[in-house]
């Protein structure tokens, strides 16, 4: 389960409608309560990090390596790490792409995808995806 504060979801809402018609993009640091062979293992997000989409597409993403390292360094000064990334999808559904499963590397992060398909009523899902397997994850939001 990954727990997020509602006004990290209103940021991430906030940000993929600003990027319109291009995807936004970010990463989400946190906390990890549990380890990996714990299978009640919740994630509690605790800072939205808005990033760059140095490809300007509606179709795909990619991270500027210079901010990300900055990002990176910020959360471990903040005693953070980082959990998850995320981005929108313009104009299809809240579920990993061909791409996206392709290009999920790390798979001991989550992976966030804001849908934007319907204007007034976007859907954001999380998703572990380990070695082309995807698995949807709980979002449990909270008002703090």
């Amino acid at each position: 389960m990954i727990c997020i504060p509602q006004k990290i979801i209103d940021g991430i809402i906030e940000q993929a409608r600003n990027e319109l018609p291009n995807e936004a993009c970010g990463l989400l640091a946190g906390e990890i309560i549990g380890n990996a062979s714990n299978t009640l293992q919740t994630v509690s997000i605790k800072k939205q990090y808005p990033m760059e989409n140095i490809d300007r597409s509606p179709e795909h993403f990619s991270f500027d390596p210079k901010e990300q390292f900055s990002v990176l360094r910020e959360a471990r000064v903040h005693g953070l790490r980082i959990v998850a990334n995320y981005h929108s999808h313009p104009a299809s559904p809240a579920r990993p792409s061909q791409e996206d499963i392709r290009l999920a590397f790390d798979p001991n992060i989550f992976y966030l995808i804001l849908s934007l398909q319907e204007e007034d009523n976007p859907v954001l899902k999380a998703f572990s995806i380990r070695a082309g397997e995807v698995v949807e994850v709980e979002i449990q939001s909270d008002k703090s």
